[in-house]
């Protein structure tokens, strides 16, 4: 994964206010953190950071003002409740080339299950995984095609990239596929109460 570089610069406030103030200037208040160093707190680009977020675990090379530059991933991000596109708070974690991060990488499938109202259940949204945090995986892709009522794929089903081991157990369930409920004959078990009072 290739990393984006983005300028941040150090924080000094603190407070609502402060990051009232910060989001004001289209600047992100956040947190660096790892490798057992001191917290460093930065504000960071709004634009820039929300657009490099749209790639799940991101590669970031943090260029911070007065010439340190840092190596990290985010961790967790706070987005506003209510409005699309803005960013509260993002903790972002130190790495280094090499080194081993657990984080969840999103899960696309592809083909067609087998014929009938069946539906695809994903018992997990995302699949945690232990891998090199300079070649984190931008995803799985798990083929669907021909599966059935019933059928499941398992955490250990999956194709993982070469250095990426599973961090969830391998027999947990990622995708189910489920019967489609037949809600329609309702009304017709109460009509066919009265055929069989004939009968």
């Amino acid at each position: 994964m290739a990393e984006v570089k983005i300028p941040a610069k150090p924080r000094t406030e603190f407070g609502k206010g402060a990051a009232r103030r910060t989001r004001l200037a289209d600047r992100v208040p956040g947190v660096v953190y790892g490798h057992g160093a001191e917290p460093l707190h930065v504000t960071l680009p709004a634009y820039d950071l929300l657009m490099a977020l749209k790639t799940p675990n991101v590669l970031l090379r943090l260029e911070v003002e007065g010439g340190k530059s840092e190596l990290v991933i985010p961790k967790a991000v706070q987005r506003h409740p209510i409005k699309i596109g803005i960013l509260e708070h993002v903790d972002l974690l130190l790495v280094s080339k090499g080194e081993k991060v657990t984080v969840e990488v999103p899960i696309h499938t592809e083909g067609d299950l087998a014929p009938g109202a069946n539906l695809l259940e994903h018992v997990l949204n995302a699949l945690p995984v232990e891998t090199e945090a300079t070649h984190i995986p931008e995803g799985v892709t798990i083929s669907i095609a021909g599966l059935d009522a019933g059928d499941t794929i398992y955490a250990k089903d999956i194709a993982l990239p070469k250095g990426t081991t599973l961090a969830v157990e391998d027999d947990a369930p990622v995708l189910h596929v489920v019967a489609a409920q037949a809600e329609a004959p309702e009304p017709e078990a109460a009509e066919g109460e009265g055929e069989g009072a004939e009968a």
